[in-house]
């Protein structure tokens, strides 16, 4: 699994993004509260982490601390994005597209064809982001959320062969 690691240094800090890991799970947390009014709970992340063979997780780390985290579901050539999240004080700051970005790339190196997420009617910045991304609606899922029974709206996004924003030339990193 060819995930790029190396450390860039971005306006923000020092950013790299990794696969995560059960010694993640603390810190998960602590995003998953700041940004979900349903959070999963670790035992939720432990299940996925461990007994979920088709989920795929990152977690960006800046300044060497967990900032922001993804994870998708990979069921033959489809994606289903679960998850994608950064912490309040990091929002705003291009770390989401990142993580997103990277989360695309590596759908790709497993063959994924399209990608999948439900977002929140409400959450317009969001759906804007992943518009950014090639997602476009498809859909509503009525009273999705059970917290306050909001509409999710379903986004479908068609994979390239390619990352059109890749240099040319790049190599693709074996597992």
């Amino acid at each position: 699994m060819a995930i790029h690691n190396e450390n860039e240094t971005t306006p923000a800090g020092s950013v790299s993004i990794r696969k995560m890991t059960l010694e993640d799970i603390p810190d998960i947390m602590i995003i998953e509260h700041e940004s979900f009014t349903l959070p999963w709970s670790e035992e939720a992340f432990r299940n996925e982490l461990t007994m979920n063979h088709f989920a795929k997780y990152l977690v960006m780390e800046l300044d060497g601390k967990p900032v922001a985290y993804a994870g998708m579901w990979t069921i033959v050539d489809e994606a289903h994005i679960t998850n994608i999240a950064v912490r309040t004080a990091h929002r705003g700051q291009g770390l989401g597209e990142a993580l997103l970005l990277q989360l695309i790339q590596l759908a790709m190196e497993y063959r994924i064809e399209r990608m999948t997420l439900e977002v929140r009617e409400s959450n317009l910045v969001a759906q804007a982001l992943y518009r950014k991304l090639g997602f476009e609606p498809a859909g509503i899922r009525k009273a999705y959320y059970s917290d306050n029974q909001e509409d999710a709206v379903i986004m479908w996004c068609e994979l390239p062969e390619q990352l059109v924003w890749e240099e040319e030339g790049s190599e693709e990193i074996d597992e």
